[in-house]
């Protein structure tokens, strides 16, 4: 964002004086601080302060801002995202609560919407010593992921006013054609991988599951914030949709055993250990897993493949986005064992080129 600390603290404070109630006075943004976290979205964290009468109101927010474009996620609907959220602040999902939603740009130079900023802890990539060493608490918090997904799963999409999202019907036709064309449109050269993982997938595609479910899209560990061991809030609703609740379970069951994650720790529940407790809760049968896992693997690794490939034509120099490509085989080998697939193919062009890591480096 080309906007000091100084311009955007008076920019949001002459556009929340607009926002909040007639009367609100002696409006301030007293802090802006930038989240280093996450691949889509940015994020910041604002302290916003007014006077209501004789009485001082401090409220802690979250501002989502549009990634510059071309971002991660294409397409990037922020509107979509600020209904979906209203939409479920009175169902049991722990969602932040949202406030506004400023699309014209005119203000940050990109849309935004402002959320509550609610407490708890996020375990994205590393796990402390004292929760490695809390087997019970681990339980608990892996536990509290699963309800949390079942309870997404189980919402009145009627009653909440989500019926923008459509049926549902065609769902896994529709991300498979979305997730091939992302492929396509970033890959510099053949990719025999992940072409054959593709062909796999379509040629083992079973029937979409009769149930038809809010489906958040992104269920991994690193989306849930814990107070103590308790889910106090779900994040990243970038790739919401309705359609086949078994896509959020094979998510789940890929990301819940990737090194770096709490759930891959003693104590926690393992994915046979997911899969039943989530059936429990919501009378949805989880079947054909592997080729969920496979699946919902191939998304990963197209999303790690336009990180790269982003980052290889320029248009980041983060250097988070190009370690992406490094991982991209890595997990495409279990997504083709999955479907039974055990030979020796090569990834392909899938890192960004050494000229251009030399070049990002040089810079920062």
């Amino acid at each position: 964002m080309d906007l000091t600390a100084e311009e955007l603290r008076s920019r949001l404070n002459g556009w929340f004086s607009t926002q909040l109630p007639a009367g609100a006075g002696h409006v301030r943004v007293d802090g802006v601080d930038q989240v280093a976290v996450g691949h889509s979205a940015e994020t910041l964290l604002v302290t916003l302060g007014w006077r209501d009468g004789d009485r001082e109101q401090v409220r802690d927010l979250v501002l989502r801002l549009r990634p510059p474009v071309p971002g991660l996620l294409e397409p990037y609907d922020l509107g979509r995202q600020y209904a979906i959220l209203r939409a479920l602040e009175p169902t049991p999902v722990r969602s932040p609560r949202v406030f506004w939603h400023e699309a014209s740009g005119e203000v940050l130079g990109r849309e935004f919407y402002v959320m509550e900023r609610l407490e708890g802890t996020v375990y994205e990539r590393t796990v402390p010593p004292e929760l490695e060493a809390s087997p019970e608490r681990l339980r608990n918090m892996s536990r509290g992921i699963v309800e949390q997904i079942a309870a997404i799963h189980l919402v009145d999409r009627e009653r909440a006013g989500l019926g923008f999202l459509g049926d549902g019907h065609g769902f896994l036709d529709r991300e498979l054609e979305h997730w091939a064309a992302e492929m396509h449109r970033v890959q510099r050269a053949t990719l025999p991988a992940l072409e054959r993982l593709l062909s796999e997938l379509r040629a083992q595609q079973p029937p979409q599951s009769r149930t038809v479910t809010l489906v958040h899209g992104d269920p991994k560990p690193g989306n849930f914030a814990f107070v103590d061991d308790r889910v106090n809030a779900v994040f990243d609703w970038e790739l919401t949709a309705v359609g086949d609740p078994l896509a959020d379970i094979g998510w789940a069951e890929v990301n819940w055993t990737t090194p770096g994650s709490f759930t891959n720790r003693r104590g926690a529940l393992t994915t046979d250990e997911l899969v039943a407790r989530y059936e429990a809760l919501t009378g949805i049968d989880v079947v054909h897993r592997e080729w969920y896992r496979a699946f919902q693997g191939f998304k990963m690794v197209v999303i790690m493949l336009v990180a790269a490939m982003l980052f290889d034509a320029g248009v980041t120099d983060d250097l988070r986005f190009a370690s992406m490509g490094d991982a991209v085989d890595v997990f495409t080998r279990p997504a083709l064992a999955a479907l039974g697939v055990d030979e020796d193919l090569e990834p392909g062009p899938v890192t960004p080129r050494a000229e251009r890591m030399h070049e990002a480096q040089a810079r920062t």
